[in-house]
């Protein structure tokens, strides 16, 4: 428990205290309740600051936070609706938004996902703390009524606008397609092989090896690979290669190739695999290229652009994919879609008859 999380976790003591202070009667106690709101709401914003100039980013920060700005804005709502100082549908939008974000943010950790809080969520956070802060305070002061009513509406807008954005970017997590490339369970039976797990039946059963360039998955495919027992048998290494300096000295890609079309493209992906290939003198090699975003780093590519390679004793082919989540999920889809081209290509790599020009 550090600084930061112990910020989050105040917000989540203060509850009670507010509830009291909103259904009390001495005077001044609904000030009181809304200079403790504004107090604790502030947390908010400090607990991410510290945990990103400290390095103490975690898992658990990034889960708790948005969980603890959920239950203390709708606690106040909550007791704010039985004081008869807010209508109930406003509860039910904003709750209502917060269990599908909920039930999201469970479905990306059953992929192994933790959904951070997104900017826009944020700005959501602060207009419905402007909102509560205002219809507490319109009981002793009527004339804030109109400017409480706005707030309101305000954070109405932005409760949807920001709940519309984490689908559109996290869509991919509720598609049925990408959830069975991930791990389908046919009806009635157990779960099938994961792509890596099933990369490794076809490797380890043809005698093949594999090794992996990455680029913008900074080794993601390769810990896939490894996940899988066993996979030592087959994997015998990779090259992170974040840089031109390193795709150069590490992969030999030419730097001339990397100065006229760029570090993310079709060419450099097909020379970092055909590179590592011949590095760890394996069977087929894959490699990954692209630009995982949140920006895209002063290139006039778009973010989510990306190129994988695979090399094999018959060729090397290449494809490109726009993905269009976030980095993590621009990341993780990358992953998948090498490890498939990988499974693609080890089925008939051993095969003589499946040869391809490079």
């Amino acid at each position: 428990m550090n600084v930061p999380n112990a910020l989050t976790v105040s917000r989540l003591v203060a509850i009670p205290v507010l509830m009291a202070l909103i259904l009390l009667r001495f005077p001044d106690h609904d000030q009181i309740a809304a200079a403790l709101f504004i107090v604790f709401s502030l947390t908010d914003t400090l607990d991410g600051q510290l945990a990103r100039r400290s390095g103490r980013v975690s898992d658990l920060g990034k889960f708790l936070d948005p969980l603890a700005d959920k239950l203390f804005v709708l606690s106040v709502l909550i007791v704010l609706v039985q004081e008869g100082l807010v209508a109930a549908w406003v509860v039910v939008v904003i709750f209502s938004r917060e269990l599908i974000i909920t039930i999201l943010r469970s479905v990306g950790a059953s992929q192994g996902m933790v959904i951070a809080a997104a900017p826009l969520g944020k700005t959501k956070t602060v207009t419905q703390m402007s909102a509560v802060t205002l219809l507490i305070l319109q009981r002793p002061y009527p004339a804030l009524v109109p400017l409480a009513d706005i707030a309101v509406a305000v954070a109405i807008v932005f409760t949807l606008w920001s709940g519309l954005d984490y689908l559109w970017r996290f869509r991919h997590l509720l598609s049925p397609l990408e959830t069975s490339r991930l791990r389908r369970t046919p009806a009635g039976g157990a779960p099938e092989a994961s792509p890596a797990s099933e990369l490794g039946g076809i490797l380890r059963s043809a005698g093949l090896t594999v090794s992996v360039a990455e680029s913008s998955t900074g080794g993601m495919v390769g810990a896939m690979i490894t996940d899988v027992p066993g996979s030592s048998a087959y994997f015998l290494g990779g090259v992170i290669a974040y840089s031109n300096e390193v795709k150069e000295r590490e992969l030999g890609v030419p730097h001339e190739l990397l100065r006229s079309v760029g570090a993310v493209s079709r060419e450099v992906a097909e020379a970092m695999a055909g590179g590592v290939r011949r590095r760890f003198g394996t069977s087929l090699a894959v490699a990954v290229t692209g630009i995982a975003g949140p920006d895209a780093d002063g290139s006039s590519k778009p973010v989510g652009l990306t190129f994988i390679g695979v090399a094999t004793a018959a060729g090397t082919s290449s494809r490109e994919f726009k993905f269009t989540g976030d980095r993590a999920a621009n990341r993780r889809s990358a992953a998948v879609e090498a490890l498939n081209m990988l499974i693609a290509e080890a089925a008939t790599a051993g095969r003589p008859d499946q040869v391809r020009s490079a």
